[in-house]
């Protein structure tokens, strides 16, 4: 089944405007998902996962910027124990936590900003990246608490929902600080616009950002 994506700007719920998102997801996109629950979860499973490993990552790599370490230490905390509830409603399902699968939106969003630059501009492009990709989560999520035909389902991705708000609005926050105010949010709405174009060709998958 091929989705097209809606188009009209008009269309566009007001949490895409506070999330700065361009493109909506189709909301039939929930069809593919009632369909594919054990497959959803998995993926989200590993997006948590992979959400705990990019806060770990810019421990690693900025450790000097003190106040982003701490915040980090206490994200990677927090996507941990969101993999465990995933997991945990997976296990209660009677299923096992299947494979990681690529993660094509991440994989094209990742090619927007060139390599290199000085230690200033690799943090802020990584913070931006994050920024996107948990407002793009979160707008998902948004859509299954609201679409979701299980109501203890669709109010648990309701609870995260609130969460990956936090997220975005952190990182974006954090890359405004180290870096200049004035380019950092012109690189984010050239970002916005890259992933809008991403998003055309997406929306066809079980899976949280397919």
């Amino acid at each position: 089944m091929t989705l097209c994506p809606f188009k009209d700007s008009l269309a566009l719920h007001k949490d895409e405007f506070m999330l700065g998102l361009k493109l909506p997801t189709d909301p039939r996109w929930v069809n593919i998902v009632e369909k594919n629950i054990d497959e959803i979860l998995t993926d989200h499973a590993y997006c948590e996962q992979k959400a705990a490993s990019t806060a770990i990552s810019l421990i690693v790599s900025f450790p000097e910027y003190t106040e982003l370490t701490q915040e980090m230490i206490a994200l990677s905390r927090e996507e941990m124990g969101h993999f465990k509830m995933v997991h945990d409603r997976i296990i209660a399902r009677g299923q096992t936590l299947g494979r990681d699968r690529k993660d094509d939106y991440v994989i094209a969003l990742l090619k927007f900003f060139p390599k290199g630059g000085s230690r200033t501009t690799q943090l802020v492009h990584r913070l931006l990246y994050a920024a996107l990709i948990e407002a793009r989560s979160c707008e998902r999520f948004r859509l299954l608490s609201e679409e979701l035909e299980d109501k203890e389902l669709a109010e648990f991705y309701r609870k995260l929902m609130i969460s990956e708000a936090g997220h975005y609005t952190m990182f974006l926050n954090f890359a405004r600080q180290y870096g200049d105010r004035s380019t950092v949010d012109k690189k984010w709405q050239q970002l916005l616009d890259h992933e809008a174009k991403i998003m055309k060709n997406l929306g066809t998958k079980e899976s949280i950002h397919g």
